[in-house]
C-alpha cells in the first residue's frame, strides 16, 4: 500500500472507462489497449457471476484470456484472505471485480496485496466506491483502506439498469451526501489544519449538484439518467484518488450511516442512510439541509427513522455515537459534542423523527 503525507500526492487514476449500453462487449478491446494476457481471476458473488459475470468471462476467452471464477461472499478479514489465497494459487495477470460494493473492495483490498492490477465492473449503481482506491473492510467497526484504483471501468448500463430501482436510490443518496462531506472537509481545514484540496472538492461538489438537478432525468428511468448517475459515481471516486483520502466524499453523514448499522442491523442501503445523514448533519452545519431533503423525496429516497426502517431512537442514537467511528476525523460532530436531548431535537426539527 502506498503511504501518503501532507508534502506530497501520489493519484491512481483509471485508464480507461467506458460506460453504455453493452460495454461489456468493449472488453476485448481494452484487454488488447492494456496489453492483459495469460490468467484472470474475476471475484463476484452468484447472483452477479449470473448477470453479467458469464458474459464477462466469454468475453475474455475470445481475447485469449484464460478466465477463473472464485466466489466472494463478503469483506470481513476471513473472506479477504480466502480471495488473497487464490491468488497466490492461481498467479492471474488481472483481476475483475464484477458486482456492487462489497465484491468492488475485495478485488481492490486482494489485489493490491498481490500487486495485480485490477478491473472494475459495477453491476449497481449503489455506491461510490467504483473508481476508488479506498475499500471498506467490515468488523467490529467498519473502517476504510487505501487499496489502489481500478486499472480500467467497464460498466454496462444494460445490466445495471436491470438491478432494483432502490440501487439506484441508493447511489443518488450516497451522490448528494457529498454536499456535507466537504462541509466537514472544510471545517478540518480551518479548525483543525488539515490538508484541504479545492479541486478534489469541487469535483464531489459538482457531483453532487448535478445528480440534484437532473433528478427528473434519473426518475423517468432512461439510459441517460443511469449513465449520468454512474459518471457522477466515478467522478467522485476519482474526488477521493485526487484528496488522497475519502474525505472530499465520506464525513459526518457517513459516520452517521455506519453508526446505525452497528445499532440496528436490519437497516438500509448504506447510500439511503447517508441521504438521511446529510440531512441532519447539513442542519447541524446550518446549511440547507431542506433543499437536501427535498432531492432525496423527488427520487423517492428515505428522509425519515420509518422508511429507513428503524426505530425514531436508533436514528438518535446513531447521531450521537457518529463521531465515536472514527475519533480522529474532524466533524462537525465532534465539534458539537452533541447529547442525546440535543440530537433528538435535531432528528425533530428535521422531521427525520415524529
Amino acid at each position: 500500500m502506498v503511504s501518503l503525507s501532507l508534502n506530497y500526492h501520489y493519484m491512481q487514476l483509471p485508464r480507461e472507462v467506458i460506460i453504455g449500453e453493452g460495454a461489456l462487449r468493449r472488453i476485448p478491446e481494452v484487454a488488447s489497449r492494456l496489453g492483459l494476457k495469460g490468467k484472470a481471476l474475476l471475484l463476484s458473488d452468484a447472483q452477479c457471476y449470473k448477470l453479467a459475470g458469464e458474459t464477462v468471462s466469454s468475453v475474455l476467452e475470445t481475447a485469449g484470456l484464460s478466465p477463473d471464477f472464485f466466489l466472494v461472499k463478503s469483506t470481513t478479514v476471513d473472506d479477504l484472505i480466502a480471495v488473497e489465497r487464490q491468488l497466490k494459487e492461481l498467479k492471474p495477470r488481472v483481476v475483475f471485480g464484477v458486482g456492487g460494493g462489497t465484491i468492488i473492495d475485495a478485488a481492490k483490498i486482494s489485489s493490491v496485496g498481490q500487486n495485480i492490477p485490477f478491473i472494475s465492473v459495477p453491476t449497481t449503481v449503489s455506491h461510490d466506491g467504483v473508481a476508488s482506491p479506498l475499500a471498506s473492510i467490515k468488523g467490529d467497526r467498519p473502517y476504510s483502506v487505501l487499496a489502489h484504483a481500478p486499472l480500467a471501468i467497464i460498466a454496462d448500463t444494460e445490466i445495471i439498469s436491470m438491478a432494483p430501482w432502490r440501487f439506484v436510490v441508493s447511489g443518488c443518496g450516497d451522490i448528494i451526501s457529498k454536499f456535507t462531506a466537504v462541509k466537514d472537509w472544510q471545517l478540518a481545514y480551518l479548525e483543525k489544519g488539515e490538508y484541504y484540496g479545492d479541486y478534489a472538492a469541487s469535483l464531489a461538489l459538482m457531483s453532487a449538484k448535478l445528480v440534484t438537478k437532473n433528478t427528473d432525468l434519473i426518475i423517468d428511468k432512461k439510459e441517460e439518467g443511469i449513465r449520468m448517475l454512474m459518471e457522477a459515481l466515478i467522478s467522485c471516486g476519482v474526488s477521493m484518488s485526487i484528496a488522497g483520502s475519502s474525505r472530499p466524499c465520506s464525513g459526518s453523514e457517513h459516520l452517521f450511516s455506519h453508526a446505525l448499522d452497528m445499532i440496528n442491523a436490519h437497516h438500509a442501503m448504506h447510500g439511503e442512510q447517508c441521504g438521511v445523514g446529510a440531512i441532519l448533519t447539513a442542519f447541524l452545519h446550518g446549511s440547507n439541509w431542506q433543499q437536501i431533503r427535498a432531492a432525496l423525496q423527488k427520487i423517492g429516497a428515505p428522509v425519515t427513522a420509518h422508511e429507513l426502517g428503524v426505530k425514531d431512537m436508533d436514528v438518535v442514537k446513531a447521531l450521537q455515537v457518529a463521531a465515536q467511528i472514527r475519533p480522529e476525523r474532524y466533524t462537525i460532530l465532534h465539534k458539537l459534542n452533541l447529547g442525546f436531548d440535543a440530537c433528538e431535537t435535531v432528528a425533530r426539527a428535521t422531521g427525520t423523527i415524529c
